[in-house]
Protein backbone atom coordinates (compact mmCIF):
# COMPACT_ATOMS: atom_id res chain seq x y z
CA UNK A 1 0.00 0.00 0.00
CA UNK A 2 1.03 3.11 -1.18
CA UNK A 3 1.59 6.49 1.64
CA UNK A 4 0.55 9.68 1.05
CA UNK A 5 2.66 12.44 1.67
CA UNK A 6 2.97 14.03 4.98
CA UNK A 7 3.56 17.44 3.36
CA UNK A 8 0.05 17.55 1.65
CA UNK A 9 -1.51 18.17 5.82
CA UNK A 10 1.27 21.08 5.67
CA UNK A 11 0.22 22.60 2.57
CA UNK A 12 -3.69 22.92 3.56
CA UNK A 13 -2.91 24.39 6.78
CA UNK A 14 -0.97 26.89 5.17
CA UNK A 15 -3.44 27.49 2.48
CA UNK A 16 -6.38 28.01 5.92
CA UNK A 17 -4.02 30.58 6.98
CA UNK A 18 -4.07 32.57 4.07
CA UNK A 19 -7.43 32.53 3.60
CA UNK A 20 -7.76 34.30 7.44
CA UNK A 21 -5.21 36.29 6.57
CA UNK A 22 -7.18 37.74 3.69
CA UNK A 23 -10.65 37.49 5.41
CA UNK A 24 -8.77 40.28 8.23
CA UNK A 25 -7.45 42.35 5.46
CA UNK A 26 -10.65 42.69 4.17
CA UNK A 27 -12.13 43.53 6.95
CA UNK A 28 -9.63 45.99 8.37
CA UNK A 29 -10.09 47.73 5.02
CA UNK A 30 -13.71 47.75 5.08
CA UNK A 31 -13.50 49.15 8.56
CA UNK A 32 -11.32 51.59 7.96
CA UNK A 33 -13.48 53.07 4.68
CA UNK A 34 -16.48 53.00 6.80
CA UNK A 35 -14.45 55.41 9.56
CA UNK A 36 -13.42 57.63 6.49
CA UNK A 37 -16.65 58.44 5.01
CA UNK A 38 -18.41 61.08 6.98
CA UNK A 39 -21.16 61.29 8.99
CA UNK A 40 -24.62 62.70 7.57
CA UNK A 41 -26.04 65.98 9.18
CA UNK A 42 -29.14 65.19 10.98
CA UNK A 43 -32.56 66.11 8.64
CA UNK A 44 -34.59 68.48 10.92
CA UNK A 45 -38.35 70.42 9.98
CA UNK A 46 -37.69 74.28 10.06
CA UNK A 47 -40.51 76.51 10.18
CA UNK A 48 -40.05 80.59 9.53
CA UNK A 49 -41.35 83.09 12.65
CA UNK A 50 -44.27 84.70 11.31
CA UNK A 51 -45.90 87.90 11.78
CA UNK A 52 -49.83 86.86 11.77
CA UNK A 53 -52.60 88.55 13.39
CA UNK A 54 -53.79 87.00 17.11
CA UNK A 55 -56.23 88.08 19.81
CA UNK A 56 -53.48 88.27 22.86
CA UNK A 57 -55.62 86.89 25.72
CA UNK A 58 -54.89 85.77 29.20
CA UNK A 59 -55.72 82.65 31.53
CA UNK A 60 -56.75 82.95 35.03
CA UNK A 61 -58.27 80.38 37.30
CA UNK A 62 -62.01 81.99 38.26
CA UNK A 63 -65.01 81.23 39.85
CA UNK A 64 -68.43 81.63 39.30
CA UNK A 65 -70.63 83.41 41.47
CA UNK A 66 -74.22 84.27 41.58
CA UNK A 67 -75.09 88.03 41.78
CA UNK A 68 -77.80 87.02 44.24
CA UNK A 69 -77.76 85.16 47.21
CA UNK A 70 -81.07 84.73 50.05
CA UNK A 71 -81.05 82.73 52.92
CA UNK A 72 -84.33 81.54 53.91
CA UNK A 73 -85.42 81.96 57.25
CA UNK A 74 -88.28 81.87 59.62
CA UNK A 75 -89.57 85.40 60.79
CA UNK A 76 -92.02 83.98 63.81
CA UNK A 77 -91.98 80.42 65.85
CA UNK A 78 -94.56 78.06 64.88
CA UNK A 79 -95.12 74.24 63.45
CA UNK A 80 -93.85 73.87 59.80
CA UNK A 81 -96.75 72.57 57.97
CA UNK A 82 -96.20 72.44 54.21
CA UNK A 83 -93.39 73.29 51.91
CA UNK A 84 -94.27 74.02 48.36
CA UNK A 85 -91.40 73.82 46.50
CA UNK A 86 -89.52 71.27 44.31
CA UNK A 87 -85.93 71.21 45.73
CA UNK A 88 -83.29 71.99 43.13
CA UNK A 89 -85.82 73.98 41.69
CA UNK A 90 -86.36 77.55 40.22
CA UNK A 91 -88.58 79.89 41.63
CA UNK A 92 -90.00 82.76 40.77
CA UNK A 93 -90.17 85.94 43.22
CA UNK A 94 -92.97 85.83 46.02
CA UNK A 95 -93.41 81.95 45.22
CA UNK A 96 -94.91 80.56 48.24
CA UNK A 97 -92.21 78.38 49.79
CA UNK A 98 -93.50 76.84 53.52
CA UNK A 99 -96.67 77.50 55.29
CA UNK A 100 -96.21 77.63 59.13
CA UNK A 101 -99.43 76.76 61.38
CA UNK A 102 -101.36 80.01 60.86
CA UNK A 103 -103.99 79.38 63.91
CA UNK A 104 -102.44 80.77 66.85
CA UNK A 105 -101.54 83.87 64.43
CA UNK A 106 -105.15 84.03 63.43
CA UNK A 107 -106.31 84.34 66.51
CA UNK A 108 -103.79 86.55 67.68
CA UNK A 109 -105.18 89.02 64.88
CA UNK A 110 -108.98 88.61 65.87
CA UNK A 111 -108.02 89.77 69.17
CA UNK A 112 -106.29 92.49 68.59
CA UNK A 113 -108.89 93.37 66.12
CA UNK A 114 -111.89 93.55 69.12
CA UNK A 115 -109.05 95.78 71.60
CA UNK A 116 -109.15 98.09 68.42
CA UNK A 117 -113.56 98.05 67.90
CA UNK A 118 -113.70 98.40 71.86
CA UNK A 119 -111.19 101.72 71.81
CA UNK A 120 -113.23 103.35 68.63
CA UNK A 121 -116.40 102.36 70.20
CA UNK A 122 -115.35 104.05 73.86
CA UNK A 123 -114.14 107.43 71.74
CA UNK A 124 -117.18 107.89 69.48
CA UNK A 125 -118.54 108.03 73.32
CA UNK A 126 -115.73 110.37 74.40
CA UNK A 127 -115.93 112.68 71.20
CA UNK A 128 -119.80 113.16 72.25
CA UNK A 129 -119.18 113.88 75.78
CA UNK A 130 -116.72 116.40 74.64
CA UNK A 131 -119.45 117.98 72.14
CA UNK A 132 -122.36 118.23 75.10
CA UNK A 133 -119.67 120.28 77.35
CA UNK A 134 -118.28 122.23 74.89
CA UNK A 135 -122.62 122.86 74.70
CA UNK A 136 -122.91 123.47 77.88
CA UNK A 137 -119.94 125.93 78.37
CA UNK A 138 -122.27 128.45 76.91
CA UNK A 139 -125.00 128.21 79.28
CA UNK A 140 -124.77 129.12 83.06
CA UNK A 141 -124.72 125.28 84.15
CA UNK A 142 -121.33 124.70 81.65
CA UNK A 143 -117.73 124.20 83.87
CA UNK A 144 -114.47 124.33 82.09
CA UNK A 145 -113.32 121.52 84.69
CA UNK A 146 -115.92 119.25 82.90
CA UNK A 147 -114.67 120.23 79.22
CA UNK A 148 -110.81 119.86 79.78
CA UNK A 149 -111.74 116.15 81.43
CA UNK A 150 -113.48 115.61 78.68
CA UNK A 151 -111.08 116.61 75.88
CA UNK A 152 -108.06 114.55 78.10
CA UNK A 153 -110.35 111.46 78.42
CA UNK A 154 -110.92 111.81 74.31
CA UNK A 155 -107.09 112.15 74.13
CA UNK A 156 -106.28 109.07 75.88
CA UNK A 157 -108.74 106.73 74.28
CA UNK A 158 -107.54 108.09 70.93
CA UNK A 159 -103.77 107.38 72.29
CA UNK A 160 -105.24 103.88 73.11
CA UNK A 161 -106.50 102.86 70.09
CA UNK A 162 -103.39 104.23 67.99
CA UNK A 163 -101.57 101.47 70.32
CA UNK A 164 -103.89 99.06 69.69
CA UNK A 165 -104.38 99.17 65.85
CA UNK A 166 -99.98 98.97 65.73
CA UNK A 167 -100.52 96.04 67.75
CA UNK A 168 -102.91 94.67 65.45
CA UNK A 169 -100.73 95.46 62.42
CA UNK A 170 -97.82 93.34 64.34
CA UNK A 171 -100.43 90.64 64.92
CA UNK A 172 -101.29 90.86 61.20
CA UNK A 173 -97.61 90.93 60.21
CA UNK A 174 -96.70 87.65 62.14
CA UNK A 175 -99.40 86.07 60.47
CA UNK A 176 -98.10 86.78 56.92
CA UNK A 177 -94.76 85.69 57.92
CA UNK A 178 -96.17 81.95 58.13
CA UNK A 179 -96.18 81.81 54.51
CA UNK A 180 -92.60 82.30 53.91
CA UNK A 181 -91.95 83.61 49.90
CA UNK A 182 -89.26 83.59 47.67
CA UNK A 183 -87.57 87.10 47.94
CA UNK A 184 -85.75 86.98 44.45
CA UNK A 185 -85.58 84.63 41.45
CA UNK A 186 -83.26 81.99 41.14
CA UNK A 187 -82.82 78.39 42.18
CA UNK A 188 -83.69 76.98 45.62
CA UNK A 189 -81.33 74.25 46.83
CA UNK A 190 -82.60 71.95 49.57
CA UNK A 191 -84.79 72.16 52.26
CA UNK A 192 -82.98 71.41 56.08
CA UNK A 193 -85.83 70.96 57.65
CA UNK A 194 -89.74 69.06 56.86
CA UNK A 195 -93.11 69.62 57.38
CA UNK A 196 -93.95 68.62 61.32
CA UNK A 197 -91.01 70.28 62.64
CA UNK A 198 -91.15 73.73 65.09
CA UNK A 199 -88.83 76.16 63.70
CA UNK A 200 -88.17 79.52 65.09
CA UNK A 201 -86.09 82.39 64.08
CA UNK A 202 -83.16 80.79 65.55
CA UNK A 203 -83.57 77.87 63.56
CA UNK A 204 -81.16 78.60 60.65
CA UNK A 205 -81.39 78.41 57.75
CA UNK A 206 -84.47 76.81 55.97
CA UNK A 207 -83.03 77.14 52.63
CA UNK A 208 -81.11 79.20 50.16
CA UNK A 209 -81.65 80.75 46.93
CA UNK A 210 -79.15 81.95 44.27
CA UNK A 211 -79.69 84.19 41.35
CA UNK A 212 -79.02 82.37 37.96
CA UNK A 213 -79.14 84.73 35.03
CA UNK A 214 -76.99 86.84 34.67
CA UNK A 215 -74.32 85.23 36.56
CA UNK A 216 -70.77 86.42 37.91
CA UNK A 217 -67.31 85.06 37.38
CA UNK A 218 -64.78 86.38 40.16
CA UNK A 219 -61.30 85.59 39.09
CA UNK A 220 -57.70 86.65 40.72
CA UNK A 221 -54.72 88.59 39.18
CA UNK A 222 -51.55 88.67 40.34
CA UNK A 223 -50.92 92.30 40.57
CA UNK A 224 -47.99 92.76 38.31
CA UNK A 225 -50.39 91.17 35.56
CA UNK A 226 -52.99 93.84 36.40
CA UNK A 227 -50.73 96.93 36.08
CA UNK A 228 -49.91 95.88 32.89
CA UNK A 229 -53.07 95.00 31.78
CA UNK A 230 -54.40 98.23 32.28
CA UNK A 231 -51.26 100.25 30.26
CA UNK A 232 -52.34 97.78 27.95
CA UNK A 233 -55.94 98.70 27.82
CA UNK A 234 -55.57 102.56 28.39
CA UNK A 235 -55.29 103.60 25.07
CA UNK A 236 -57.71 101.24 23.94
CA UNK A 237 -61.39 102.13 26.44
CA UNK A 238 -59.91 101.00 29.36
CA UNK A 239 -61.60 97.40 30.98
CA UNK A 240 -64.32 97.63 28.40
CA UNK A 241 -62.41 96.64 25.53
CA UNK A 242 -61.52 93.23 26.93
CA UNK A 243 -63.71 90.13 26.01
CA UNK A 244 -64.45 87.74 29.39
CA UNK A 245 -64.45 83.67 27.69
CA UNK A 246 -64.69 80.84 30.20
CA UNK A 247 -63.63 77.88 29.60
CA UNK A 248 -65.68 75.25 31.32
CA UNK A 249 -64.18 72.29 33.61
CA UNK A 250 -64.61 69.98 30.51
CA UNK A 251 -62.37 71.87 28.37
CA UNK A 252 -65.07 73.47 26.21
CA UNK A 253 -65.32 77.00 25.54
CA UNK A 254 -68.79 78.21 27.01
CA UNK A 255 -70.80 79.97 24.18
CA UNK A 256 -71.37 83.64 25.97
CA UNK A 257 -69.06 86.56 26.64
CA UNK A 258 -69.40 88.78 29.15
CA UNK A 259 -67.55 92.22 29.88
CA UNK A 260 -65.51 93.21 33.40
CA UNK A 261 -67.52 95.64 35.77
CA UNK A 262 -65.61 95.27 38.84
CA UNK A 263 -62.31 95.54 39.88
CA UNK A 264 -61.21 95.42 43.75
CA UNK A 265 -60.13 98.04 45.79
CA UNK A 266 -57.98 96.00 47.53
CA UNK A 267 -54.98 93.64 46.85
CA UNK A 268 -55.01 90.48 49.07
CA UNK A 269 -51.98 90.55 51.22
CA UNK A 270 -51.80 87.18 51.24
CA UNK A 271 -51.60 85.79 47.62
CA UNK A 272 -50.77 89.63 45.90
CA UNK A 273 -53.43 89.66 43.65
CA UNK A 274 -56.60 91.65 42.74
CA UNK A 275 -60.13 90.71 42.41
CA UNK A 276 -61.97 90.96 38.92
CA UNK A 277 -65.02 90.15 38.19
CA UNK A 278 -66.94 90.16 35.11
CA UNK A 279 -71.16 89.63 34.47
CA UNK A 280 -72.22 86.54 31.67
CA UNK A 281 -75.13 85.20 30.71
CA UNK A 282 -76.66 82.11 31.50
CA UNK A 283 -79.66 80.97 30.13
CA UNK A 284 -81.26 78.04 30.26
CA UNK A 285 -80.47 74.85 28.11
CA UNK A 286 -82.71 74.14 25.64
CA UNK A 287 -82.85 70.67 26.49
CA UNK A 288 -84.09 71.68 30.07
CA UNK A 289 -87.49 70.35 30.58
CA UNK A 290 -89.60 70.53 33.58
CA UNK A 291 -88.61 72.16 37.73
CA UNK A 292 -85.09 70.82 36.95
CA UNK A 293 -83.68 73.54 34.55
CA UNK A 294 -80.32 72.94 33.89
CA UNK A 295 -77.72 75.69 32.84
CA UNK A 296 -74.50 75.70 31.60
CA UNK A 297 -73.19 77.75 34.77
CA UNK A 298 -73.76 76.94 38.42
CA UNK A 299 -72.75 78.91 41.11
CA UNK A 300 -69.11 78.16 43.30
CA UNK A 301 -67.84 75.88 39.91
CA UNK A 302 -64.48 76.42 39.29
CA UNK A 303 -63.55 77.54 36.04
CA UNK A 304 -60.67 79.21 33.52
CA UNK A 305 -61.46 82.54 32.73
CA UNK A 306 -59.74 83.77 29.45
CA UNK A 307 -59.20 87.77 29.58
CA UNK A 308 -58.67 88.60 25.50
CA UNK A 309 -58.48 92.07 23.38
CA UNK A 310 -61.57 93.01 21.56
CA UNK A 311 -59.61 93.48 18.51
CA UNK A 312 -56.59 91.01 17.08
CA UNK A 313 -53.06 92.84 17.43
CA UNK A 314 -49.47 92.14 15.08
CA UNK A 315 -47.53 89.54 16.83
CA UNK A 316 -44.78 87.30 15.81
CA UNK A 317 -45.55 83.52 16.32
CA UNK A 318 -44.14 80.23 15.99
CA UNK A 319 -46.12 76.99 16.16
CA UNK A 320 -46.36 75.82 20.11
CA UNK A 321 -44.99 72.42 19.37
CA UNK A 322 -41.61 74.58 18.29
CA UNK A 323 -41.48 75.77 22.14
CA UNK A 324 -39.51 73.87 24.61
CA UNK A 325 -38.91 74.55 28.27
CA UNK A 326 -36.25 73.94 30.70
CA UNK A 327 -35.41 74.72 34.37
CA UNK A 328 -33.63 78.22 32.66
CA UNK A 329 -37.34 79.22 31.08
CA UNK A 330 -38.30 78.57 27.77
CA UNK A 331 -36.35 78.24 24.28
CA UNK A 332 -36.26 77.27 20.63
CA UNK A 333 -33.70 75.59 17.87
CA UNK A 334 -32.45 78.29 15.20
CA UNK A 335 -31.20 77.34 12.53
CA UNK A 336 -28.46 80.23 10.83
CA UNK A 337 -27.15 80.59 7.71
CA UNK A 338 -24.67 77.64 8.37
CA UNK A 339 -27.15 75.09 8.81
CA UNK A 340 -26.15 75.17 12.47
CA UNK A 341 -28.80 74.82 15.48
CA UNK A 342 -28.38 77.12 17.74
CA UNK A 343 -30.41 77.85 20.82
CA UNK A 344 -32.33 80.90 21.82
CA UNK A 345 -33.77 81.77 24.80
CA UNK A 346 -37.57 83.73 24.07
CA UNK A 347 -40.33 85.00 26.10
CA UNK A 348 -43.90 84.15 25.04
CA UNK A 349 -46.41 87.14 25.13
CA UNK A 350 -49.96 86.83 25.79
CA UNK A 351 -51.35 83.41 25.08
CA UNK A 352 -52.59 83.06 21.55
CA UNK A 353 -56.29 81.75 21.46
CA UNK A 354 -55.18 79.06 19.19
CA UNK A 355 -53.93 76.37 20.84
CA UNK A 356 -51.27 75.59 18.24
CA UNK A 357 -49.38 78.68 17.86
CA UNK A 358 -47.30 80.62 20.71
CA UNK A 359 -46.93 84.41 20.55
CA UNK A 360 -43.34 85.32 20.76
CA UNK A 361 -42.74 88.60 22.92
CA UNK A 362 -38.68 88.59 22.40
CA UNK A 363 -35.76 86.67 21.60
CA UNK A 364 -36.85 85.93 17.56
CA UNK A 365 -36.82 88.02 14.73
CA UNK A 366 -39.89 87.40 11.96
CA UNK A 367 -38.26 85.14 8.81
CA UNK A 368 -36.31 83.21 11.03
CA UNK A 369 -35.94 79.16 10.96
CA UNK A 370 -36.90 77.38 14.10
CA UNK A 371 -36.61 73.82 14.24
CA UNK A 372 -40.26 71.82 14.39
CA UNK A 373 -39.35 68.04 13.31
CA UNK A 374 -36.53 66.52 14.82
CA UNK A 375 -35.40 68.68 17.27
CA UNK A 376 -34.55 65.29 19.61
CA UNK A 377 -31.79 64.38 17.43
CA UNK A 378 -29.52 67.62 17.55
CA UNK A 379 -27.50 69.76 19.81
CA UNK A 380 -26.75 73.50 20.06
CA UNK A 381 -24.35 74.41 17.80
CA UNK A 382 -24.12 71.15 15.19
CA UNK A 383 -24.73 71.27 11.72
CA UNK A 384 -28.05 69.97 10.85
CA UNK A 385 -29.77 69.35 7.33
CA UNK A 386 -33.29 71.39 7.37
CA UNK A 387 -36.00 71.32 5.33
CA UNK A 388 -39.54 73.01 4.93
CA UNK A 389 -42.06 71.47 7.01
CA UNK A 390 -44.53 70.97 4.45
CA UNK A 391 -47.71 72.10 6.34
CA UNK A 392 -46.81 73.57 9.98
CA UNK A 393 -49.64 73.63 12.54
CA UNK A 394 -51.24 76.56 12.30
CA UNK A 395 -53.95 79.16 14.02
CA UNK A 396 -56.70 78.27 10.73
CA UNK A 397 -59.73 75.61 11.41
CA UNK A 398 -57.83 75.18 15.55
CA UNK A 399 -60.20 74.53 18.28
CA UNK A 400 -60.35 77.73 20.06
CA UNK A 401 -62.24 75.75 22.79
CA UNK A 402 -59.67 72.79 22.76
CA UNK A 403 -57.70 73.01 26.08
CA UNK A 404 -53.83 74.82 25.00
CA UNK A 405 -51.25 72.48 25.12
CA UNK A 406 -48.04 72.60 27.26
CA UNK A 407 -45.08 73.06 26.15
CA UNK A 408 -42.83 69.58 26.14
CA UNK A 409 -39.89 69.99 28.10
CA UNK A 410 -36.43 68.37 26.71
CA UNK A 411 -34.69 66.36 28.96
Amino acid sequence: MRRRPARKNGDVIQRFGQILLAAALCAASGSASAQQSPARPPAVGVVSVALKPVTPSNDYVGRIQAIDRVNVVARVSAFLEERFFTEGAEVKKGDLLYRLEQGPFKADVEAKQAVVAQYKAQLQNADLTLSRARALLATAAGQQSTVDAALANQLSLQAQMQGAEAQLEQSQINLGYTEIRAPIDGKIGRTSVTAGNYVTPNSGVLATIVSQDPIYVVFPVPTRQAVALMERVAEKGGFHSLVVKVRLPDGSLYDQTGALDFLDNTVSANTDTIALRAALANPALPSAKGDLTARRLVDGEFVTVILEDAHPVEALTVPRAAVLTDQGGDYVYVVDEDNKAQQRRVELGASSPSPTLAVVASGLNEGESVVLDGVQRIRPGETVSPAPVARPPSDEGADASAPSAAPTARP
